[in-house]
């Protein structure tokens, strides 16, 4: 069987590699590292755990809100036009924020931070990705997602600036950062083969074997819904909501995780507590690849239900650090489910629902998704504000995450779209 072709021939790998660059920048100066830049803003101006959380969960609210526009937008003009644009908002939020001195500033700049990491990331990549791919889609998402684990690395560092330079030093820092390296790579993004000339999965159809052929119309036979068609599927909401559950863990270790690191319960360092966060994406790494590589070869739903039984498994180790080592045993547990869930859970919106209006799709999706994005810090903030620690929070979250695996087992493919008009 002819294979696709070589990593650096066919563009789509180099996308992919693109979009981990993009993913590593957002992850690195931003979502991983807000959770280091909370520390410090609560020392300097006596924030609660609660005001840092509602300001993560409105951002991500905003993401969930902007996603079937967005998704649209990306649907009908492309990538590259939405990712320059965010580009620039990104890095310009972080140059007001290094001029914040007040809640409310606060509240406005890490929302145009927001803003701007949503139009040029994480939905803009996936949908190109996935018109570039399919028999190789599930790798191609785990190349590029590769980049928030990689990005998280240097976690270490940035808390190094943070702490020895200042967090306005820093922020101003990232934005020069953003347009360096941001810019030139959005306009490598392209939305379609088509648009270069190339074909899906690198396989020009016409000299491909008959294997290749009957696996190209047998991944096409449910392909191609439209949203209002995708809406009216359970597998839409199972998906939706499994993704959310989910997503309760993560912004549990986005945000709070530093804080219940750093606080007299647990007594780490800020410069200690940021090993154990970068830690993870190490392990995310591996489960990404790992992921991609099994989610193009065996039952995904699976690989799903067993990702999300570790998203709550990690939680609860580093909620009860009886022992010292059991914190270190979140690292692998979490990172690895993290990593294998995130390229795959993408892979099987695409191929229950086709890659021509995914981004749409996915962008009605992010609705819900966004939930769990919103509540997870939010709980785990007003409760440890409650009780004095994040245990209760965090033990919640972690049960919740572990019954959404339900909604995976649930997700069965949906029926052909023409059977729904």
């Amino acid at each position: 069987m002819r294979k696709p072709q070589h990593m650096f021939k066919f563009f789509g790998w180099r996308l992919a590699l693109a979009g981990a660059s993009i993913h590593a920048i957002h992850s690195g100066l931003f979502m991983q590292a807000f959770g280091s830049y909370s520390v410090l803003l609560q020392r300097e101006f006596g924030w609660t755990a609660t005001t840092l959380s509602i300001a993560f969960a409105f951002t991500r609210m905003e993401s969930g809100l902007l996603g079937p526009i967005q998704g649209w937008l990306l649907d009908r003009h492309g990538p590259r036009p939405i990712m320059m644009i965010g580009t620039i908002i990104f890095a310009l939020g972080f140059f007001l924020f290094a001029t914040m001195n007040s809640l409310t500033e606060f509240f406005i700049f890490y929302f145009l931070m927001a803003l701007g990491s949503s139009l040029g990331g994480f939905l803009s990549i996936t949908t190109a990705l996935v018109n570039w791919f399919d028999k190789y889609r599930s790798s191609a998402l785990a190349i590029s997602q590769a980049g928030f684990a990689a990005g998280a690395l240097f976690l270490p560092l940035l808390v190094y600036v943070l702490e020895n330079y200042g967090w306005r030093e820093a922020s101003i820092s990232s934005g020069v950062i953003i347009l360096i390296i941001g810019l030139p790579v959005s306009l490598m993004m392209r939305h379609r083969p088509s648009d270069s000339g190339d074909f899906v999965d690198g396989i020009n159809p016409k000299i491909s074997s008959s294997k290749e052929q009957l696996f190209v119309q047998d991944s096409k036979q449910n392909n191609d819904f439209t949203a209002k068609q995708a809406l009216r599927t359970r597998a839409f909401w199972m998906i939706s909501a499994g993704h959310a559950a989910s997503l309760l863990v993560v912004g549990s270790v986005m945000l709070p995780l530093p804080l219940h690191l750093t606080s007299p319960a647990i007594g780490m360092s800020l410069q200690k507590a940021s090993f154990i966060v970068g830690a993870v994406p190490a392990m995310q790494i591996f489960g990404q690849f790992f992921g991609g590589f099994l989610g193009d070869r065996y039952d995904k739903k699976l690989i799903l239900i067993l990702c999300m039984l570790g998203h709550m498994s990690g939680l609860l180790l580093v909620t009860y650090p009886y022992f010292s080592f059991m914190i270190w045993g979140f690292v692998p547990v979490h990172g690895i489910a993290w990593g294998a869930r995130g390229p795959i859970i993408q892979s099987i919106r695409a191929d229950y629902f086709g890659p021509t209006n995914f981004g749409t799709i996915m962008g009605f999706s992010s609705m819900v998704v966004m939930i769990g994005m919103v509540l997870g810090p939010l709980v785990a903030g007003i409760l440890a504000d409650y009780t004095g620690s994040y245990t209760l929070g965090f033990t919640i979250l972690a049960i919740v995450a572990g019954i959404g695996s339900v909604f995976f087992l649930l997700a069965t493919p949906p029926k052909n779209p023409q059977v729904l008009v």
